[in-house]
């Protein structure tokens, strides 16, 4: 494995704990908001959306911090390469 490629991953795994981190901080902060005062007309639908967008950044990110590189089944191998034309004659 190259330097690179660490490099790549150890990037990968702290975005992914970093947005998995925001996701529900931004959620539990949302909530604290919506229990000190009853504005359920907006809060509920927003909460929705919310939720929604928090689960998708967690999984985002649970997938970013969890992907294993370097693993066979995660690259596809090299196609073969093309044999080369058969010479034009007669």
């Amino acid at each position: 494995m190259s330097i690179h490629a660490i490099d790549v991953e150890q990037r990968a795994r702290l975005l992914g704990k970093a947005l998995m981190a925001g996701s529900v901080l931004q959620l539990l902060l949302f909530l604290l908001g919506v229990r000190r005062r009853s504005y359920a007309a907006l809060a509920i639908p927003v909460l929705g959306a919310l939720v929604l967008v928090s689960a998708l950044a967690f999984w985002v990110g649970y997938t970013m911090a969890t992907t294993r590189f370097g693993d066979a089944p995660d690259y596809p191998s090299e196609p073969p390469a093309d044999p080369p034309p058969a010479p034009a004659g007669g």
